[in-house]
């Protein structure tokens, strides 16, 4: 019994023993046979890291919702050679052949000739390259002094083969060499393979499965307007000097940022909180997981002052008329203001540029070189004696202290005598030979006459003067959010402690002309006439209209007119000034220009003679309406001569907006309103 039970219990055991080892044959079976290739794919060494993902920046749009700046998605190319393994310059050459194919070019910065003979060739890079391959040569040992030795230290440094041709030495090493530049952070600009290339090229990269080698979506800013490069700016790579500031506000290295304009001003509102994603990559480099950790969250909209249709025509006038005022014209600039809340309607500068040029290094080093300066802002940066568009300045500061009367009469006698020396003509007796007799104020202002206001800005005082072009904003900082110049308000402390010169007595009566050492920017003789023309209230000057949160059709935040100072102006002091601007243009010489505008029109001309070898500046205020002032324009151009060559221009910007205004304007497009 014992024995048939002993016997029973093996029988039993064999059986599940032999179930263990079907099961464990039939589970090799299934791993080794049925699901080789899956386990396969997961037997690969996988990479687990966490990755930044980039907000998708705020849009920027006008005063009326047009767009200005949005985002596209593009796709770029970008290399791990870590992932490569021994394979990395097999890959490389394939994805470089590749990219031959489609005529697709990489960065390659190495000072080394492209094609055969491989000879040093500095000259093809610019100062900044140059100044990286010194760095890097420096740290690596290279001591080239010609194309063959710098061949042989690429093999030497990055372990090429010599079964390589040169050709292939030359090809791997400027891409491995850019790689280096990041490695020994020579510079931190993220290096990408190819960037904003087409569908084609990334599912050829994506069939041949490279390793190392990723090619994703990503966003880009897109123009949508080649107007207002100034204001609006670009966005770029953090530059060194700049990092450890945006690393406190938690940045990413590679992260895209405001370099200038409003991209830069408002980089808190447009920068949105970049995402955090934890990725899982085979040794392939290909995404097997992905799991968010923080999503990303999009900046801010931003709604700007300007209106697109009136900085287009602004933009245009000027590239159409100062061509034709004479041949050494060099630039201008524009600044239109609304005169009750300081918001900018306009601001430009000429030559100007298109905004993709950031996209192409050969024009954007012709832009650098450029001798007019295309890069330059001249109506925040540029400065510029105000000449005669100064006088209502001292016409108000006199008229405020007692110092004159609107009917106080000055007679005009060609040159002032009140000192030996200097003895200035007014440019009437200097050009014609006459006078202008017996002015008050609002006569004065008309006819531009010197002795009348070098009487009364002596009577004056330089101080006083000063005071009230500091009150009106003159050498002020307007508040704009842009980088502006400060510019300068003639004076003894200026003369005497910034240029080291002596200032006179006979100094004040060309400062009262706007002479002297007065410069000022376009914006800041904008926000002068505005202030002049809602009747002394100086507002601060501001692009930001509004901000919104992405898919929210209310704006989260509404800038609110800020005021900077109010002069609190007699009116009948303010009548006699602005009504002598307001008989130049409808009796005065400038009528012919704004008689058929169906509003009247304040202005004053200036020339300021800029050195005795070149033609004077030219410089144009003005606001409109008279009896409702809205909005007040400045222009400048360098050796443009007088004044009065701009009013045409100012007519035609004035005409353009007050027409979009009432609503019948199809300057856009045909049968389109503009609002």
């Amino acid at each position: 019994m014992d024995k048939r039970r002993e016997l029973a219990r093996l029988a039993v055991l064999g059986a599940l023993l032999a179930v263990v080892l079907v099961s464990f044959f039939y589970l090799l079976y299934d791993l080794q046979v049925n699901r080789r290739e899956e386990f396969q794919a997961r037997m690969v060494k996988a990479v687990g890291r966490t990755e930044t993902v980039p907000a998708a920046r705020g849009e920027i749009t006008d005063r009326y919702g047009r767009p200005l700046v949005t985002n596209r998605v593009i796709y770029q190319v970008t290399l791990n050679t870590s992932l490569m393994g021994e394979r990395r310059d097999e890959i490389l050459l394939e994805l470089m052949d590749l990219a031959t194919q489609e005529g697709i070019t990489w960065p390659d910065n190495l000072p080394l000739r492209r094609q055969a003979p491989y000879t040093l060739d500095r000259a093809r890079l610019g100062e900044t390259a140059l100044k990286n391959y010194d760095a890097l040569a420096e740290k690596l040992g290279w001591t080239a002094t010609g194309g063959a030795e710098l061949l042989a230290q690429l093999r030497q440094t990055y372990h090429l083969s010599d079964q390589l041709t040169a050709a292939q030495v030359r090809d791997l090493g400027g891409v491995l060499y850019e790689l280096s530049l990041r490695e020994q952070e020579i510079t931190w600009e993220a290096y990408v393979f190819a960037k904003d290339v087409d569908i084609d090229f990334i599912s050829a990269v994506r069939e041949r499965g490279l390793s190392g080698v990723t090619a994703e979506p990503v966003t880009a800013r897109k123009y949508n307007t080649t107007y207002a490069a100034h204001i609006l700016g670009h966005t770029g790579d953090i530059l060194r000097e700049t990092w450890p500031t945006y690393k406190e506000q938690g940045y990413a290295m590679n992260a895209k940022v405001g370099i200038d304009g409003v991209e830069k001003a408002f980089e808190s509102l447009l920068r949105g909180q970049s995402g955090t994603q934890l990725v899982e990559r085979n040794a392939n480099g290909k995404a097997v997981s992905q799991t968010w950790v923080r999503e990303p969250q999009p900046g801010k909209d931003v709604a700007l002052t300007i209106d697109l249709p009136l900085q287009q025509k602004v933009e245009d006038v000027l590239a159409e008329t100062l061509p034709g005022l004479g041949e050494d014209v060099e630039g201008g600039a524009a600044a239109m203001l609304d005169v009750n809340t300081g918001a900018v309607l306009a601001l430009a500068s000429y030559p100007t540029y298109d905004l993709s040029v950031y996209q192409d290094s050969a024009r954007y080093q012709e832009l650098l070189s450029d001798p007019l300066r295309p890069l330059n802002d001249r109506a925040t940066s540029g400065l510029y004696p105000p000449g005669s568009t100064f006088k209502p300045v001292v016409a108000a500061g006199a008229l405020e202290e007692g110092i004159i009367t609107p009917s106080t009469l000055i007679r005009d006698t060609g040159r002032y005598t009140y000192y030996k020396s200097p003895q200035p003509q007014c440019w009437i007796y200097r050009q014609y030979g006459s006078t202008h007799g017996n002015v008050n104020v609002t006569k004065a202002i008309e006819v531009s006459c010197n002795v009348f206001f070098y009487d009364v800005g002596r009577r004056l005082g330089i101080q006083k003067i000063d005071e009230y072009a500091a009150r009106f904003g003159l050498g002020q900082a307007t508040g704009i959010e842009l980088p502006e110049n400060t510019g300068v308000v003639a004076g003894p402390e200026y003369t005497e402690k910034v240029l080291g010169q002596t200032w006179y007595d006979g100094s004040t009566l060309s400062a009262a002309i706007g002479q002297e050492n007065n410069q000022f920017t376009p914006l800041q003789l904008a926000n002068y006439t505005a202030t002049l023309a809602n009747g002394g209230t100086r507002y601060a000057v501001h692009l930001l209209q509004s901000v919104k949160t992405p898919g929210s059709s209310d704006p989260a935040e509404e800038y609110q007119p800020r005021v900077v100072d109010r002069l609190d102006l007699d009116p009948a002091s303010l009548s006699a000034v602005t009504r002598g601007m307001l008989d130049l243009t409808t009796t005065g010489s400038l009528s012919r220009h704004f008689q058929n505008l169906p509003f009247q029109v304040a202005a004053k001309t200036g020339s300021a003679q800029v050195s005795a070898q070149t033609d004077s500046n030219a410089v144009f205020v003005c606001f409109a309406p008279y009896d409702d002032p809205q909005v007040a324009l400045a222009l400048v151009v360098e050796k443009g001569g007088s004044g009065s060559g701009l009013a045409a221009m100012a007519a035609d910007i004035l005409d353009f907006y007050f027409s979009a205004q009432s609503g019948f304007s199809t300057t856009v497009e045909e049968n389109v309103l503009l609002r």
